[in-house]
């Protein structure tokens, strides 16, 4: 269990995160969403320990990430927007960083740089970017760790290679793993990602499954607006529009309409997903 209670971050005079809270579960790929400049590759880094909270705790399974014990580094990956270009092959690359992840698996990366068609005798630093990317996120997978925070992964990739990201994804990370994968590129990944955590400055407003959020709100593909609209968005043919699911329907989510809904109605959003 990924716990964290009232953490404070800023740079400088300048607020980041501002007494945030949440709970992360073992066996989820949570997907977190935020306008930019809200923190979200922030809260990245300071669960991965490349950071130390101003105020507040975060305790995974026991540790403080800031503190930096072996035991915690070896079941955690981190893995930025940014990855980089080194000077040697991929295979090489996995070989000789894979020993600092006891649950690595050479052949897992070798299996998993096949579904991206990338070649493992080529230099990193001869790759596209890319081709540098599927080959950060094939090794990041190959390393097997319990907590995985990926930010931004399908930027620089090509329609198929993010089809080749969500089947690498299912394929190669462990059921009890917890995974958090920060984006803006909702579609690239709204078939995968539960939970679902929309992050601001100063508060979660959500965090929240799939089928909760369709519990209590209905995504309506028609052509006919509904006056309890909270959000609506005129589509080819008609609307998507958002609205309290009062009669406890079934509807098939839409991660962007979601996101502007809660940033259109905040407290409200909030107030229909408190927990008792």
């Amino acid at each position: 269990m990924l716990k964290v209670d009232k953490i404070s971050f800023s740079y400088g005079n300048t607020p980041c995160l501002e007494k945030i809270s949440l709970n992360l579960e073992e066996g989820k790929i949570y997907g977190l969403l935020g306008e930019n400049g809200v923190g979200k590759t922030t809260l990245l880094t300071l669960l991965s320990g490349l950071k130390n909270v101003q105020t507040g705790s975060i305790d995974v399974d026991g540790f403080t990430p800031y503190k930096r014990d072996p035991e915690f580094l070896s079941s955690v990956f981190y893995l930025p927007d940014e990855v980089t270009p080194v000077n040697t092959t991929a295979v090489s690359f996995a070989m000789e960083k894979g020993r600092f992840w006891p649950c690595f698996s050479l052949d897992e990366f070798k299996e998993i740089m096949q579904i991206f068609e990338m070649d493992l005798s080529q230099k990193m630093n001869a790759m596209s970017a890319g081709q540098l990317k599927k080959t950060w996120i094939s090794f990041a997978l190959a390393c097997s760790t319990k907590y995985l925070f990926l930010d931004e992964p399908t930027n620089g990739l090509d329609i198929p290679s993010k089809a080749q990201f969500r089947k690498a994804l299912m394929t190669y990370t462990c059921e009890d793993s917890t995974i958090v994968i920060s984006t803006h590129q909702v579609k690239d990944l709204e078939n995968i990602i539960d939970p679902i955590i929309i992050l601001d400055k100063r508060d979660v407003l959500l965090n929240a499954t799939v089928e909760e959020i369709t519990s209590k709100l209905y995504f309506d593909y028609g052509t006919t607006l509904n006056p309890d609209s909270l959000y609506t968005e005129q589509l080819p043919g008609g609307f998507i529009q958002v609205y309290p699911n009062a009669s406890g329907e079934e509807s098939k989510l839409n991660v962007e309409a979601l996101f502007n809904t809660v940033h259109k109605h905040k407290e409200l959003i909030k107030g229909i997903f408190s927990h008792e």
